[in-house]
Formats: structure tokens, sequence, C-alpha cells
């Protein structure tokens, strides 16, 4: 309750995806099933927890980790659903996940063959983006983009989320994210 929202975000992820990958390594399939049931509990446990007495800076940090949480979740049942027992399985790699570097004394984000470092920026205590597979596909598609120095410019119809989707990923690297309308 006493944290910053971005350091509990950061601890969370990097947590969980080395949790996630021990659980892959020791067991396979197995481990991650066990620490999904795991993950299930804690969830439990953090809506529990907001249905608490919370200030509101708090009730917008634990509702946007469990809005993270739930993704996590939902990637634990994809592992297990297509017998994920390899760190380098697609499945896995395809999904942003933390490590800390301790030659760089930092912490790196990576999705699929990117690696960024994490911003740093600080993006104030907001709410998240729920994440679907397609939030996952344009993750995957910007990230690329970027570490390519060229640039993205999702495409569809008006409403369907393209900007928040971008900023989003802005707020999971810690990058700033400055938004043009060119059509106003």
């Amino acid at each position: 309750k006493a944290w910053p929202g971005q350091c509990v975000f950061n601890a969370s992820q990097l947590h969980w995806t080395s949790e996630v990958e021990a659980a892959i390594r020791s067991s396979g399939v197995q481990g991650i099933q066990e620490y999904l049931n795991q993950w299930n509990k804690q969830l439990m446990d953090m809506v529990d927890l907001v249905r608490g007495d919370l200030s509101e800076l708090v009730q917008i940090t634990m509702g946007s980790l469990i809005v993270i949480d739930v993704h996590a979740r939902d990637v634990l049942e994809i592992l297990i659903a297509n017998q994920v027992d390899q760190v380098t399985a697609f499945e896995w790699i395809s999904q942003l996940r933390y490590y800390w570097d301790m030659e760089f004394d930092a912490m790196f984000v990576k999705c699929v063959q990117t690696v960024f470092p994490y911003g740093n920026e600080y993006l104030g205590n907001s709410l998240r983006l729920v994440i679907t597979p397609l939030t996952d596909k344009c993750y995957i598609t910007l990230m690329g983009a970027v570490a390519l120095n060229l640039g993205g410019a999702p495409a569809g119809p008006a409403g369907t989320g393209k900007t928040e989707t971008t900023k989003d990923l802005a707020k999971a690297l810690a990058k700033q994210c400055v938004v043009f309308n060119c059509s106003d």
C-alpha cells in the first residue's frame, strides 16, 4: 500500500517473468499449472484487498495491477493449452517479459527478439488498458518496428483502441508517448 504504482508494477512483472521461467525450467507444463494455481490464489487475495477500505491512489494502483495480473493469468493458461515446456517457445517469448540485468544494474523489457531498456520515465499512477490477444500482437509489431528504428502507425476504424494501445505499450516500457492527432 505504501509504494508508488510504477514500483509495484515493475516488481510484479519482474517476479512474474522470473517465476514463470523457473516453473517452465523445473517442471514444464506441470510447473506452469502449479504456478497458475498459486497465481489464481494471489489474484483472489488482491480482489479481497480491493474490496477493503483503500485510498483512491491505492485503488488505482491495485486496479491496474489486477488488470496486468489477469493478463498474466491468461498467458499462463495459453502456455498450458499449448503444452509449452521451453522458455524459448514462441507463446512465451511473444509476451512482454521483464528482466533485471546485474551487469547494467537496470531493468530490460523483452518481446520476441527485441530488447529495450526500461525507460524509468515517471508516468504517474494511472489505469492500464485491458490486454487482449490483439493487444499482444500490436505490442509485438510495434516493438519490432521500433527496434528497427522504424515507427508504427496502427490503422483501423475510429474508436477501436489504436492510440490507447500505443500509449499503454509506452507505459509498459516507461517511455514518454506524445500523441498528435493530424485530423483535427
